[in-house]
């Protein structure tokens, strides 16, 4: 015993582990770059005859992606638990390598109709995207790993976001816009090979696992557990009412909205404010497109580091911490958004450097309640992902659809600032839920085998104490 808690003191290094993650972080930066490309590709394609489309129309296939991309995202999470996460993301991710390829192809001979079909199938494979990796997550990371490997998985979508902006241009200049479509969809087969060769659902599954490595993980996890159960079966029936009647849960969906409205406003929103307001055409530079994501990218490195000193403080609990970040990505960027409605029309580069800001800051929430469904479930983090994201994602496609509503008029400073105070409030409700309601501790319904052993014992001590009375 005393062997076993020194090895888990000791620092183990990089492992198969730390490989595995970066497989995750790699399919997140694939995923999100096949994407975005088409919003990139979409501006060289209207050079062309064929595809000079009207803005309605480029809107539903801009947004064809996210209507497939919710449908899958519920049942991606048993699906993971059920056939391992290694299996739907692989299949997922390596369908959806194929569909970029055969973008171009789509669009020349259907238009704008198979386009859209092609999309939305690209968006049902990359559903299973985050409920797998939470799935995989949540068997390959020790718990005092999880800020800093979890925050290191996420900041694929990013980096994916930043290549694909930063690469665009010269690959259209080099081989035409279906060359953004071939590149990122041939680096997603090539991954999916490897992936398919090193890759592991869980340490279980892995041949190249050392038994040293393999220890650590299981000691952090039943140290979790404060048992030493073994998970539940992939068959046994998943708690789905447990689910929606526990409070942690329900924080978690309306932190994780909150913050999918205010991200994805940010994200469509602001440069429309730009280039109206302020007179900067920020679609039109790649330095200024790219940096609010780089910011994102660096700040989420910091905040894990920070989050990391923390944990080894015991007199900091794990729900202070989680909390704590998450109040900097949420009420940060809430009290940012406040001033950006009030900065004058001249002042562009003061606007520029709050909006890095504010989506800079929005990465702390990545330390906070993105890897919190870990901390809930480890036997269901993929399900609670799935159904937190799918009602998030329904959020992030309602934004754009509100902004519509409030802005008559797009050269009107005081309907963007109702925006903008919108979408404060959101984040202001959010984070208040997750502070009220939020916890950290593992459910009793994590293993509903456990738990039902727990209620004979308790009938049995009442038994016991009734003979005795008599």
């Amino acid at each position: 015993m005393l062997k076993n808690r020194r090895f888990e003191d000791e620092d183990s290094g990089f492992g198969i582990r730390h490989l595995q993650v970066f497989f995750l972080f790699s399919a997140l930066s694939m995923g999100f770059a096949m994407r975005v490309n088409l919003s990139v590709a979409v501006v060289a394609m209207a050079e062309f005859p064929e595809y000079k489309w009207s803005e309605k129309i480029k809107s539903l296939v801009l947004s064809s992606f996210f209507w497939g991309y919710v449908i899958t995202q519920i049942p991606a999470g048993p699906l993971a638990r059920r056939f391992g996460g290694k299996v739907t993301i692989l299949t997922g991710s390596s369908i959806c390598s194929v569909l970029t390829i055969l973008t171009p192809l789509c669009a020349k001979l259907g238009g704008w109709q198979l386009l859209c079909t092609v999309r939305l199938l690209e968006g049902l494979c990359q559903g299973f995207l985050f409920p797998s990796c939470h799935t995989v997550l949540s068997a390959w990371v020790p718990p005092k790993e999880r800020a800093t490997l979890g925050n290191f998985t996420y900041a694929g979508n990013q980096f994916g976001i930043i290549v694909m902006l930063a690469t665009s241009g010269l690959l259209i200049s080099m081989g035409g816009w279906p060359s953004v479509f071939y590149a990122s969809g041939a680096v997603g087969c090539i991954w999916s090979i490897i992936y398919y060769i090193w890759g592991a659902s869980s340490p279980a599954d892995s041949k190249s696992i050392s038994a040293e490595e393999r220890t650590l993980i299981e000691l952090g996890q039943a140290g979790e557990r404060n048992d030493s159960s073994e998970q539940p079966s992939h068959h046994q029936i998943t708690p789905w009412m447990r689910f929606f009647r526990s409070p942690a849960v329900l924080a978690l969906i309306v932190v994780q909205s909150a913050y999918a409205y205010g991200f994805w406003t940010l994200l469509t929103q602001i440069p429309s404010y730009m280039k109206y307001i302020l007179g900067k055409d920020i679609k039109a530079n790649a330095l200024l497109s790219a940096l609010p994501s780089a910011a994102m990218l660096t700040l989420c490195f910091i905040f894990a580091w920070l989050s990391k000193l923390m944990q080894k403080k015991d007199s900091i609990s794990l729900s202070f911490n989680r909390k704590f970040f998450n109040s900097i990505g949420t009420f940060g960027p809430m009290c940012l958004l406040i001033a950006l409605g009030y900065v004058p029309q001249d002042k562009d580069t003061l606007s520029v450097v709050l909006i890095t800001l504010t989506v800079g800051l929005i990465s702390a929430s990545h330390v906070g309640f993105l890897i919190n469904h870990i901390d809930l479930t480890p036997n269901y983090a993929g399900i609670i992902m799935g159904i937190c994201n799918c009602v998030a994602n329904c959020m992030s496609l309602a934004a754009p659809l509100l902004v519509g509503v409030i802005v008559t008029d797009q050269h009107n400073p005081h309907q963007w600032r109702m925006v903008f105070f919108v979408a404060a409030g959101i984040y202001l409700v959010g984070n208040g839920v997750f502070l009220i309601f939020g916890r950290t501790n593992v459910q009793p319904w994590n293993d509903p085998s456990a738990e039902q052993q727990k209620p004979g014992a308790d009938t049995t001590e009442q038994l016991e104490s009734q003979t005795q009375n008599k």
